[in-house]
């Protein structure tokens, strides 16, 4: 086992996709799971703050992280062919994007219209990342953790996990106890394509019977055009979570707003797209000093140099209070702001 290595006043500005200037009190890289022993054993002789890091893709960071960051990059690839099935397991430290293409290179299917959402395997569950109709927990096994309590690692099966939209047992029920070490994926071996989501079908409209890699193209070219590159542009994807309302809410913003996008959620109430209420309130492409919303979809706020928490957290309650105010609905953030 190679022995933690700590680098101190660590800068973050490329393990945060909306590219702030970050600086941490002390780093470490986690390359193996037995490193997680160590870097507990530490904690408990010194207590202090822990934020275990992916990529940083659905994080907001103040510019001073106090106590420790843990960089995940584990890496790992097992697969095991079970018929028709693959059963893959993937360090949490691996690239989600390089997975999702890997496998497809591989013929295992399943994964296909999760492609380029940026980030890590390891942090995939916390959000339960989802899009084009198809979420983490759909494809989801076991998640291999470490468990700071217990002091020890533990297979959690997917119910395990309490899944929801958006969110896991990791994200909201409880934060900090467990830390992903890798995840196992149920893929097939068999082609079946899912284009239910009408942006999807719409991209693949000249395809009569489309491939697993015709949707992984088409998906990749509709995030493309729908969402600037972190690289290019700092960003940590979509920044709100599409509100949920009742059957009667939904009825009654219909007849306010006839081209309100909707459609049934699995609660029985109605999913609104965030994205195209704060597009109606006159958001997109909006500018408040070092930040702003995207020019081609209002639901991804961007970092237009210089930009801090700060100046993303005044932006989003702004945007807030203006569908609040016109529409009656609550937006939710999906990125963690830490600390």
């Amino acid at each position: 086992m190679t022995d933690l290595y700590i680098k101190r006043k660590a800068s973050l500005s490329e393990w945060n996709t909306f590219g702030f200037n970050v600086t941490a009190d002390q780093l470490v890289i986690i390359t193996e799971a037995d490193q997680l022993i160590q870097l507990e054993s530490l904690l408990q002789d010194k207590p202090q703050p822990l934020l275990v890091l992916g990529g940083g893709s659905n994080l907001v960071l103040s510019d001073h992280l106090p106590g420790i960051v843990a960089r995940m990059a584990i890496k790992r690839w097992e697969a095991r062919v079970e018929g028709d099935d693959v059963l893959l397991w993937a360090g949490a430290g691996e690239s989600w994007h390089q997975t999702v293409e890997r496998s497809l290179k591989q013929g295992w299917y399943g994964l296909e219209n999760l492609a380029l959402i940026p980030g890590t395997v390891g942090a995939a569950p916390i959000q339960n990342i989802g899009a084009y109709g198809v979420e983490l927990k759909d494809r989801l096994t076991r998640v291999e953790v470490f468990d700071r309590e217990q002091l020890g690692f533990r297979l959690l099966d997917r119910d395990d996990c309490c899944f929801g939209y958006r969110d896991s047992l990791f994200k909201s029920q409880m934060p900090g106890r467990y830390i992903i070490t890798a995840v196992e994926f149920r893929l097939s071996r068999k082609p079946s394509v899912q284009i239910g989501y009408a942006g999807l079908q719409a991209e693949l409209e000249e395809q009569v019977n489309p491939t697993p890699e015709q949707v992984f193209d088409a998906v990749c070219r509709v995030r493309r055009r729908k969402l600037p590159s972190p690289d290019v542009l700092g960003n940590a994807g979509s920044f709100f979570k599409n509100p949920v309302v009742t059957a009667e809410q939904c009825q009654s913003l219909h007849q306010m707003e006839p081209g309100l996008v909707s459609f049934p959620d699995a609660s029985g109430g109605y999913k609104l797209a965030a994205g195209w209420l704060i597009d109606r309130c006159g958001l997109k492409g909006y500018r408040q000093g070092s930040v702003g919303t995207y020019s081609e979809q209002a639901l991804v706020l961007v970092n237009l140099g210089g930009g801090d928490r700060q100046a993303v957290e005044h932006l989003a309650a702004h945007i807030q209070r203006e569908v609040r105010e016109r529409f009656g609905v609550e937006l939710e953030p999906e990125p963690r702001f830490y600390p």
